[in-house]
């Protein structure tokens, strides 16, 4: 499973982005941050993730923390 750290997340929208170990970036959308059942992500957490492909984007999926 990928994993990456938190660079963004914005509380009032429950968007954010992500840092990818590859240095490539995703964007965590509403609904995904939603499904993970967590409260909130803070910058500088690692999490770990699915990554779908649909088209052309990239999808962050089944997002995880793995460090506080």
């Amino acid at each position: 499973m990928p994993q990456g750290t938190v660079k963004h997340f914005d509380v009032e929208t429950s968007t954010g982005t992500v840092l990818l170990d590859n240095q490539d970036e995703l964007s965590i959308d509403a609904e995904t941050f939603a499904a993970s059942g967590l409260l909130e992500l803070r910058l500088g957490q690692r999490v770990r993730f699915e990554i779908e492909q649909e088209g052309e984007d990239r999808l962050l999926r089944h997002l995880n923390i793995i460090s506080m």
